[in-house]
């Protein structure tokens, strides 16, 4: 099989991080980012109109890193897929080469990014995983939690035939081309499970994917958005992606 074309030598990095009140995360996470040697890497906040003034916040710090933050501004909390896809849209078109995709409360931990990198060099898409060989989550996690995150992955990855171990996380980084090939008009899932119907769009266009192993760290700060509506979805929803992909 040929291989993906090569990347550019300093390829354009768009990270996407959706946020909803994550102002006591946003200072630390753009330290920890614009530390490390990624010329030409921006970060791109896809905010849902935080009442605790997130987007004013990322607007304000952009100045500290050469205007490399930019914030997307929605007016109400549409959905974390829909932010995915908004942030995704707005890369493409910007010219990024390479788009990332992380949580805004540092459980996905930054420093992964130039693994993540150097990888796309041989890979279309790269997976931050918590459940393949070396990967892991944070020791505070129960054994219900523990359960219900390896559960999850194990029931898409049955239901849609999935070969990626952990089929729900949200740590990813893509090639431009590799969006470009997924249809992101037809992707429809919120919660986690928009993860799942991107994992199947993935595989049905046939790309390149790789796992990289990653410490999963609990969130320090603010409140978790999981609940038992997306919960819910995601059991409904993986089903749907099978009966009707990008339905």
């Amino acid at each position: 099989m040929a291989q993906p074309p090569q990347p550019p030598p300093h390829p354009k990095i768009t990270v996407v991080v959706p946020t909803y009140n994550e102002a006591e995360n946003v200072p630390e996470l753009l330290r920890r980012i614009m530390a490390l040697e990624l010329p030409r890497l921006e970060v791109l906040f896809v905010d849902d109109g935080s009442p605790d003034g997130t987007a004013d916040l990322a607007e304000r710090l952009s100045g500290e890193y050469g205007g490399r933050v930019r914030v997307l501004r929605r007016a109400r909390k549409l959905g974390l897929g829909a932010a995915y896809v908004a942030g995704f849209t707005e890369a493409v078109q910007a010219g990024a080469d390479l788009v990332v995709e992380m949580d805004a409360d540092l459980s996905h931990a930054p420093e992964y990014l130039p693994e993540m990198v150097s990888m796309m060099e041989r890979y279309d898409v790269v997976v931050g995983s918590r459940w393949t060989a070396g990967g892991g989550v944070d020791p505070s996690w129960g054994l219900g939690r523990r359960l219900l995150s390896r559960g999850g992955s194990l029931y898409a990855g049955l239901v849609l035939g999935l070969r990626v171990a952990d089929t729900t996380t949200g740590f990813k980084c893509f090639r431009r081309e590799a969006l470009e090939r997924v249809d992101l008009a037809r992707i429809r899932s919120q919660g986690f499970v928009f993860q799942v119907e991107m994992a199947y769009a993935c595989q049905r266009q046939g790309l390149r994917v790789a796992e990289l192993p990653i410490r999963f760290a609990d969130r320090a700060r603010g409140q978790s958005k999981m609940s038992l509506k997306i919960v819910v979805e995601a059991l409904w929803r993986v089903l749907a992606i099978r009966v009707r992909p990008g339905g």
